[in-house]
Formats: structure tokens, sequence, C-alpha cells
């Protein structure tokens, strides 16, 4: 067999040449050019929506966003933003007169923006040296509250010219505070604000004005450290004189706090005092404007509700269904919720409401679809599309999507998403390839389309099945189920993984001798835990993913997050630390594997990676491990992206089509006009 190089896989990945019929299969570089949207922000008079559509910029290396307007009445499509430079973060003025947004365009710090929905330039509203984070309007539209760092940037640069550069771990903090503007005055000319918060005692976190807009309630943690959101608390701040009363203080997080539409009370969304925030259902509460004791609202709603809106009907929130996604109706009284949202299997999102209360927006992919915008009354809810995103892949064969359920070891029904070939014959037996999500609190859903780190519709037109699992942790299935593998971790988790492939083997439809898992982050730590643990597959790629929870515990951002699953620190209970770790059975690995892992990953510390290397070659276990120079966590640019994606292409079409073994060290590159081709430039 002639060895085939990463070039050929370029070519068959990006120019697509698997035809059926008059279509034909996507490659990596089609997947990437994918353009995607976001937002749906329905204008309070129910005339527009408002939306983000995002699309890759291979000669900047990234993603540009813009905003674009859809006419409710005409479904007449306008595109608002232009440029080198994002725009993001929609929301109308309570008039509907004008559309804001943020961007960097002017001096790289993000700053507001707004424009009218018929077009024209956009008008900067402020000009804070540190940049603007998050905003709202008041009710009236006459000011807009944003948040924005305390950093002393000059203090900064005059220590970093006398002293080079140092971080004093868990000492030094740039805390968020929030500032007010009037518009009318913006207009004429950007502002920098008023500053209302200020001081090292909390770091604001999201903000509401009160319908009166004498107040602003918020949310703070004790500083922006990720190990302290369980400090977050409700608070209270006066326009008056700047006051601030701190209305709710309880352990675990509380936070989005927003007013009644009296203003009397304040909805919130908490833990109610739950220290193990992390796999417990969240809670929406009210508190009194007054302050007082708060009363969880949502008791009987098994899953994490998110605040939608507040109107003279009740409170609304989204929230999961298994893999589905509603929007509920709760009488804030009596806690009684009933569903608004159908079908049964709709995926809703980006909910918002018209001033009216009566008609909202909202996106919704599905499993022959991508994410649109919709718009509908509420009463007979009956969605119509505005856009056509869906349109960009209309020429593509494409994976059918649907959900299946099986049993895993201990009895715990598992559902997972399974992909099938277009072509799918149930005679046949076809390689099978697992993706395992992250989180553990994530969830795979029967979506179009998979665009980063594994492009399954390219393996599922080269004849495989692939299984996305949400094992057990994940969400939309409920407290109880989120909470299985506490304690658990890894152990359960490679059981429902274990007991998916069983349950098609059993159906007859896969090779045994050709099943592949991956998976990055928790998916990325099961697929290292199954890499150590099991012989049942031919090919492993772990993505970002724990080796050792000692060596994570101690280096990671989130240390939290381990107390919280595995209850105790490793030199408290170093059996559970031992008994979760994909490295206490490293002896027995025998899984081909590939390893991929961000530079300076805080979240999941690249140590992971190097140990498990390590311990793999030391068996002598075929390994590779790839490092993605500059990224964190997550691989954010494109061109990174599509090397992610041919080193799994590369990696499972070796060992489970038979190709050739590419050489990750030495690639070979397309010619420059080639490549051009492809990037679309």
């Amino acid at each position: 067999m002639l060895k085939r190089s990463l070039i050929s896989l370029f070519f068959v990945a990006s120019l697509a040449l698997t035809i059926y019929g008059q279509k034909r299969v996507p490659g990596v570089d089609d997947l990437l050019n994918v353009k995607t949207l976001g937002g749906a922000q329905i204008s309070p008079d129910g005339k527009w929506v408002a939306y983000t559509v995002t699309e890759t910029d291979w000669k900047q290396n990234g993603y540009l966003t813009h905003l674009w307007l859809a006419n409710v009445q005409t479904g007449r499509l306008l595109q608002l933003t232009r440029g080198e430079k994002s725009a993001g973060n929609p929301q109308w003025s309570p008039t509907s007169e004008w559309l804001s947004f943020t961007s960097n365009r002017i001096g790289d710090k993000n700053q507001i923006f707004v424009i009218r929905p018929d077009g024209g330039e956009a008008t900067p509203l402020t000009k804070t040296e540190n940049g603007v984070g998050g905003y709202s309007w008041s009710r009236d539209g006459k000011s807009i509250v944003f948040s924005a760092s305390d950093i002393d940037s000059k203090a900064a640069k005059a220590r970093q010219e006398y002293l080079g550069g140092f971080e004093v771990v868990r000492r030094e903090y740039n805390h968020s505070h929030l500032w007010t503007f009037d518009v009318a005055e913006a207009l004429k000319e950007p502002v920098t604000g008023t500053q209302r918060t200020k001081g090292k005692e909390f770091t604001v976190g999201s903000a509401s004005w009160s319908p009166d807009g004498k107040w602003i309630a918020f949310s703070a943690t004790v500083n922006p450290d990720l190990i302290q959101g369980g400090t977050s608390d409700i608070y209270l701040l006066s326009l008056a004189d700047n006051s601030i009363k701190k209305l709710v203080t309880q352990p675990g997080p509380d936070n989005n706090p927003n007013f009644s539409p009296d203003g009397k009370w304040i909805v919130f969304s908490s833990a109610m005092g739950n220290p193990k925030f992390f796999h417990a259902n969240s809670r929406l509460a009210l508190v009194s404007a007054d302050g007082g004791a708060p009363r969880s609202i949502t008791d009987g709603f098994d899953e994490q509700p998110q605040f939608v809106e507040w109107n003279a009907d009740g409170i609304y929130f989204g929230g999961l269904q298994k893999t589905a996604a509603h929007l509920f109706r709760l009488e804030p009284t009596s806690g009684k919720f009933t569903r608004i949202s159908q079908p049964e299997n709709l995926m809703i999102g980006g909910v918002s409401f018209a001033k009216d209360g009566k008609q909202i927006a909202f996106t919704a992919p599905s499993p022959t679809s991508l994410s649109e915008i919709y718009v509908t009354s509420l009463s007979g809810f009956s969605p119509r599309k505005l856009t056509s995103m869906t349109d960009q892949v209309k020429d593509w064969t494409l994976a059918t999507r649907e959900v299946v359920s099986w049993q895993s070891k201990d009895g715990a029904t598992i559902e997972g998403i399974l992909i099938k070939p277009a072509d799918f014959d149930p005679a046949k037996k076809y390689p099978l390839l697992c993706v395992i999500h992250g989180g553990p609190t994530g969830i795979d859903r029967p979506t179009l389309l998979d665009r980063a780190y594994y492009p399954s519709d390219i393996w599922a037109a080269k004849g495989a099945l692939v299984l996305k699992v949400n094992y057990r942790g994940s969400a939309g299935y409920g407290e109880k189920f989120r909470q299985l593998n506490v304690r658990n971790l890894g152990v359960g988790d490679a059981w429902d993984v274990l007991s998916g492939v069983d349950y098609l083997i059993g159906k007859g439809w896969v090779d045994a001798k050709r099943v592949g898992s991956m998976g990055w982050s928790q998916g990325g730590y099961i697929s290292a835990f199954l890499t150590t643990s099991s012989d049942r597959f031919a090919a492993i790629s772990v993505g970002a993913g724990i080796s050792n929870w000692a060596t994570y515990y101690y280096n990671t951002d989130i240390t939290p997050f381990t107390i919280q699953y595995l209850d105790k620190d490793p030199a408290a209970d170093p059996e559970i630390y031992a008994k979760t770790s994909p490295m206490t059975y490293i002896k027995q690995a025998k899984t081909p594997t590939l390893i991929q892992h961000g530079e300076f990953d805080r979240r999941v510390p690249i140590p992971n990676a190097y140990e498990l290397r390590q311990g793999l070659e030391d068996r002598g276990v075929p390994v590779e491990m790839v490092v993605y120079k500059g990224f964190g966590h997550g691989i954010t640019k494109p061109k990174e992206m599509r090397a992610v994606m041919l080193h799994n292409l590369g990696w499972f079409n070796h060992y489970i089509f038979g190709e050739a073994k590419p050489d990750f060290a030495k690639p070979e590159l397309p010619k420059k006009e080639d490549a051009a081709k492809v990037a679309g430039n």
C-alpha cells in the first residue's frame, strides 16, 4: 500500500471528493466554513429580530461575528454591521429606536455602539479605558449600566517596565465594577460613564434595572477567581447615593437577579445553600427588594431552570428535558409551571420577548437543520422560520441522527445520539466511533452539524456509525442522574460507553474489531480511562483529558470541582483518586492512543497529557501527542481546529479503516493556490 500522507487527507477532507448522486460529502474546511447564528433578540415592538452570524475568517485565523436583522412581517433579511472587527451582544432600546451592540472596532477595546434598525452608521456611546463587559438598558431607555474592569493600566505598565512580568498567585485580581451613563449625552459624544461600585470587596457579575430606574440589582463574588464561584451573592445598588445593600448571602452561587414587573421582588438563580452545586439542581428563587429570606420557587422542576422573562403572565424559564429543550411558564406564588413550547423534541434556545409579552423569537436546530431563527405568539404556539442557514448544506451528503437508549452495567438507562451513514443498511456491520462530550454536565443532542474536533459526517460517509454517549452526569436527565458519577467518575462513565458499544453490537450493526473512542475535556478523561482500563477499542483519542486526578486537583483553576465530585482532596482520600484515575490502570493499557492538548490549558493542565503519554510509552503502547501552541482548554482558531480534525481523521482512518499511518511531524502541505481555494480566500 502506498503511504498516504496528510496531504491526501487534506484533499479528501477539504475538497470532498466522495460523491453520492448530485450531492457531495463535506470536507474539514467545508465544515469550518459553515456560518452559524445566535442571539434572536426580538424588538420590543415585535417588528424585527436581531441576531448574530459568525463565519470563519481564514485571513485573520479567527471567527468574525456581525449583526443581522429579520423583518418579522416580510421575512426580509438585512446585514447591519460589516468589517474586520466583530459585533456582538445585541440589545434593543425599550423604544425599538436603537439596536445596541459591543465591538472592539475602535482602539481594540470593547465599547457600546448603537445603530438604527433601518441601517446607517453605528454610533459609539462609550470610551472606557478598560473596555465594556456586560451591559443593559434601563426600562425607560434613558440610561445604560455596564461592567468594566478596575485595572490601573498605568500602574501595571510601570511595574512591567521596571520588574518585567510576574504574577503573585491568588493575590492579584482585576475586579469588575458597575458604571452608568445617560444615553442622550452619549449620543452627542462617547462617554466614560459614572462609576457606581468600587473597591476590592467584590467583583460584579450580572446586573439588572428596577422598573423605576432607581435601583440596580447585581450579583458579585468575592473576587474573579473561578474557585470563588460559590461566593456569588445578590446585592442592591441605590443610584441616589451609590449605597449598596446585600440582599442574599448563603452558601453556593446566587446570581442573575431580575426585578418583578412591579419592582417589589427579585428573581435569581440559586443553589439555595447547597455547597455541592456543580452537580445539583439550581433553583429559581425570590427575595423581596426590601430584603428577607429567599424562597425557592422551582423545587418541582428536576433540572436547571434558566430565567428568561417576568411579565404580567408570570415567570418564563427555559430548561432541558433529556435531549429536548423547552420554554415554561411559572406561577411565582404557587410554584406551578406549564410547558409552553412544542413539539416534544423541540430544542429551543435564545428566547426573547416582545414588550407585550405575547410574541417571542428563539433559535432552534434539529436533526436535519442548522440552528434557525423562529417567531411565534405564545397563544397557539406555532413557530414561523425567518432564516435559511440550512441552505448552506443542502448539497451535502450528511448522516442521519437519532436518539437511542440502553441499559448500563448497573441498570441505569443511558441515552445517546446515533449517527448513521446516509445509505445505512441494517444488514451490514459497520465500524463504530464513540464521541464523548465534556462537562461532565454537558449533553449531546441530535443536531446538525459536528463542526469541531471530531468530523462525524466525514466518518459516516466513509461507512462508520458514530455514537455520542450521554453518560451519567450529563445534563437534561435530572439531578439523580447527574449525581450517578459522584465518587464514581471514570468507572461508571466507562460502564455507560461500553454498554452502548455492546448494545449496538447486539443489534448486529457493529464490527467489534473496529471500535474507537474520542472526546475532549471530560470526554478526553473518559477516553483516557478507557484506554488504560479496557481492551475493547482499536484506537482512542484523548483531547485535553485528565489522566491523574491528583495531578489535576493540584494544578487546575477550578479545584472545587474535584472536591465536589470526589469529596476530599488527594491527601485525605488517596483511594478515591486512585480508583478514578486512568494512570492507576496504566500497566494494562494496550490501545493505540492519540493525545491532543492546548499548550496553556489551565482547566486541565498539560502535565496530565505528558503523564499519560509517558505511561503509555513505558508500556510500549503506540502513542502520539500533539500540543497546540498558544491555546488553553479549547482550540479557538480555525487553522488549528483544521489541524485537530485532520489529526483525528489520520489516526482513526489508520487504525479503524486500515489506511496508512500519517506522520504528524512531517505533513505534506497543499500548494498555496490550492490551500487558498479550499479556504475560500
